[in-house]
């Protein structure tokens, strides 16, 4: 999976310091990030489609981390964006805050290679240390190489 990973982080897709301080303004924010590299083309509808999907089942799991998606005809390859709040952002009814929000555009047709990445990216932000590192995480390229070594065992 870490072959699967370094093809689809790119630094121009992560937001280490959000600006944004609510659900739907963040992951507008963070689609903008997709957007500027062409990564998703009309992300108006993606957005409309993400937050579609989080009024039906939040995304935030637990720790901290959310991963918000859509399975879409609006991308023609799977398309990753990340953004990270230290302070975290009120995601849900009950006052849970995300930290890192995981953004993933997937093409209807590929359910399985989401499922690995997102399982992969899932197990990952579990463990409490690579959780800390990629919060602790300088750069974006910082931010990349955290995942990847983390991928690789």
């Amino acid at each position: 999976m870490a072959i699967a990973l370094a093809g689809i982080l790119d630094e121009r897709h992560i937001a280490l310091r959000l600006k944004s301080r609510r659900p739907a303004n963040t992951l507008r924010e963070i689609i903008g990030l997709l957007e500027k590299t062409g990564s998703v083309l009309q992300p108006a509808d993606f957005l409309a489609q993400v937050l579609a999907r989080e009024r039906v089942n939040s995304t935030l799991i637990e720790n901290g981390v959310a991963f918000s998606h859509a399975r879409t005809a609006l991308v023609d390859q799977i398309a990753l964006a990340v953004g990270r709040s230290r302070a975290g952002i009120p995601w849900n009814d009950k006052g849970e805050r995300a930290r890192l929000i995981f953004v993933v555009a997937v093409p209807q047709r590929l359910v399985n290679d989401y499922l690995v990445l997102v399982g992969t990216l899932a197990r990952l932000t579990q463990d409490k240390e690579q959780r800390a590192a990629l919060l602790a995480a300088a750069t974006p390229a910082e931010f990349i190489e955290t995942l990847r070594s983390a991928a690789s065992f």
